[in-house]
């Protein structure tokens, strides 16, 4: 047979081997498959017990302007399942009246409105901080804390401002103990407050201890916010973790500090969850276009800063690496700076943003070089300075911030 004609024929043989997906077929791969194929193999990564869905962290404490709301667009493009919060949705605040904190959570929910899947809301100190605000939530949203099963994973949202900040109550307790008592069977159980109670130094007193107790027998993980800095905790073998922000305060220096605006896309697979941390500036749609905006921030504390520069020495040589916290010495008068010191010993004090200086006045320094900086266990790990220079109180070190001139100053650890 001429090789032509035999060409020919194992090209119709080829074709008539691909199948190909028709109206009234059962959904899934069809292609030919020969000895040798141009790919690694054919397990589709589609498990029916599978899921993605999306967490979104603080937007308070300063909220910068069109990051929410952009943030609600990119997650339309992304499609998870559902989109859960860990709280201070709103700036909220003690002294505003009632009418306002109507219109901050109307404006809040007209972000959230736009989302093309459900949204689950999750109470911080900033929404729910007053005994006003407490009752516009319950006015609004009913229950502080709630449960839900989706695909054999249970979810537990609860309020970590439940009586007093930093707390969990009797009643509050006694309902997930319930639950957990109800809903055994799931192969994973989600937890989603705002704030990180355990790391309060009487967390006994905090009811927090029960609610890991009743937890322990089972596989979970735990998210919170409120810090605005991420990070990841293990204890009893689970891991927790503390998101960044989605659009709320933060000086946004990057990885380094913890600083950035995320969403955590959580992955739930069969052995457990996996995170993938997406930075927002990095979604964008097909024709690279960022979404348009009328999200309002609050109003950015521009001008109340200046230059400064501090040099670090400890026995003669740069301190490399230390973290530096300058407190104003006078409490209630001005603002903390703190930033990480260089190769050369030097770091741009950061107060409101990345590297803006420091409000004039006279400040407490607390320096501390760990290494590393956490521990697995998301407690801190050695310090390689003496301890008392880790305590702005009795460092002993003082740096006076200046209306004039370069505000450059050095200092000298013994």
């Amino acid at each position: 047979m001429k090789p032509a004609l035999l060409s020919l024929l194992a090209g119709v043989l080829l074709v008539g081997a691909v199948a190909f997906s028709r109206p009234g077929d059962k959904p899934g791969l069809k292609i030919a498959s020969d000895k040798r194929n141009p790919w690694t193999h054919l397990k589709l990564n589609n498990d029916p017990y599978e899921f993605q869905f999306a967490i979104v962290s603080d937007r308070t404490g300063g909220h910068r302007e069109k990051v929410f709301d952009r943030a609600m667009a990119r997650l339309n493009l992304l499609q998870p399942e559902f989109v859960v919060s860990v709280g201070d949705l709103i700036e909220g605040g003690r002294l505003k009246p009632k009418e306002r904190l109507i219109e901050e959570w109307k404006e809040f929910d007209s972000y959230v409105n736009k989302l093309t899947m459900p949204f689950f809301y999750v109470p911080g100190n900033h929404d729910i901080g007053s005994k006003l605000g407490d009752a516009l939530w319950q006015e609004r949203y009913g229950r502080r804390w709630y449960h839900f099963v989706y695909r054999d994973v249970l979810f537990l949202c609860l309020n970590s401002e439940d009586g007093a900040p930093n707390n969990m109550g009797n009643e509050q307790i006694a309902y997930v103990k319930k639950v957990l008592g109800d809903i055994k069977e799931v192969r994973h159980t989600l937890v989603f407050l705002h704030k990180p109670i355990w790391t309060a130094p009487d967390v006994a007193k905090r009811g927090w201890l029960e609610v890991e107790k009743a937890l322990a027998d089972r596989p979970y993980t735990v998210f919170c916010g409120h810090v605005h800095r991420y990070r990841k905790f293990v204890r009893q073998g689970r891991n927790y973790y503390q998101l960044a922000t989605t659009g709320g305060g933060s000086k946004l220096r990057g990885l380094e500090y913890g600083e950035f605006d995320h969403i955590v896309w959580v992955t739930m697979k069969k052995d457990g969850p996996v995170l993938a941390n997406v930075m927002l500036d990095s979604i964008l749609p097909d024709d690279l276009q960022v979404p348009e905006s009328q999200e309002k921030g609050a109003k950015p504390p521009v001008g109340l800063t200046r230059p400064a520069k501090l040099t670090l020495y400890y026995q003669g040589t740069p301190l490399v690496g230390a973290y530096v916290q300058l407190v104003p010495k006078e409490r209630g008068k001005g603002f903390n700076a703190d930033g990480l010191t260089e190769g050369d010993g030097s770091l741009i004090p950061s107060t409101f943003a990345p590297m803006d200086g420091m409000i004039p006045g006279l400040y407490q320094v607390a320096v501390s070089q760990r290494r590393p900086l956490y521990l697995p266990d998301g407690s801190l790990g050695p310090n390689l300075l003496p301890e008392k220079y880790a305590s702005a109180s009795q460092s002993g070190l003082l740096v006076e911030i200046t209306n004039s001139g370069a505000n450059e100053v050095r200092l000298d650890l013994d």
